[in-house]
């Protein structure tokens, strides 16, 4: 038995990066595409992208893509077509540790949500396909608010949808930007760093900073009082 209340009465998740090891493939993906095309599109460039939105992202993209809308197009056609060669019929992997946390989150009752920058079909079928969207009552997708991360539309969305308070309730993030979302809204944070080394700042600013979601698991009882195994 917990001999202290929980802390917080809620989670809410990016899922790129943090549930799904989807980064990866992706990132492998646009790189290769944007070779293909002869756009120099660096890894170190490239994982400034990570947490943004569309819309956002879309941007910075055409920027590098120098302005020439036809070309970035043509790379995200690209693009989408070298991972589906890559995966095939697979799904993306499922990260360590995601299913048993958010299994014991279930099985306590604690209301989960997902906040995430890729827009609301691709987060439906993504989760879907992985086996993980029976987990959520409520997503929330990067196309479904104004601003995207950093902004902190997202997560007051996620919050709203819960009918949870935001300083009840614990975000995990694994990119700079979802972390000061997160925090923006108000929530505690829980930093899962993925292709982004984990910033200076979030050692004073969150939690915790975790080498994975099964790193998460240990503090469960603390955090919600669930056991997660």
């Amino acid at each position: 038995m917990c001999a202290t209340a929980p802390r917080f009465t809620a989670a809410v998740f990016d899922m790129d990066g943090l549930l799904l090891d989807s980064e990866r493939p992706v990132r492998t993906a646009w790189l290769d595409a944007a070779a293909q095309l002869g756009v120099a599109l660096s890894d170190d460039t490239y994982r400034t992208l990570i947490g943004l939105n569309h819309r956002d992202s879309h941007e910075r993209l055409l920027a590098l893509f120098g302005g020439d809308a036809a070309l970035l197009a043509h790379a995200r056609t690209q693009a989408a077509a070298l991972l589906a060669r890559q995966l095939g019929a697979r799904p993306f992997d499922v990260k360590p540790g995601a299913r048993a946390l958010l299994d014991g989150l279930r099985r306590h009752g604690v209301p989960c949500a997902v906040a995430s920058s890729t827009g609301a079909v691709e987060l439906r079928r993504r989760l879907g396909d992985a086996g993980l969207l029976t987990y959520f009552d409520a997503l929330c997708a990067g196309d479904e608010v104004h601003l995207g991360k950093p902004d902190p539309a997202l997560y007051r969305l996620a919050v709203q949808r819960l009918g949870v308070a935001a300083d009840s309730s614990l975000a995990f993030e694994d990119s700079g930007h979802g972390v000061r979302s997160a925090l923006a809204a108000g929530l505690s944070v829980v930093a899962v760093p993925d292709l982004r080394a984990p910033e200076a700042c979030w050692l004073d600013q969150c939690l915790a900073v975790l080498p994975s979601l099964q790193a998460a698991c240990a503090h469960s009882r603390e955090w919600f009082g669930a056991v997660c195994d």
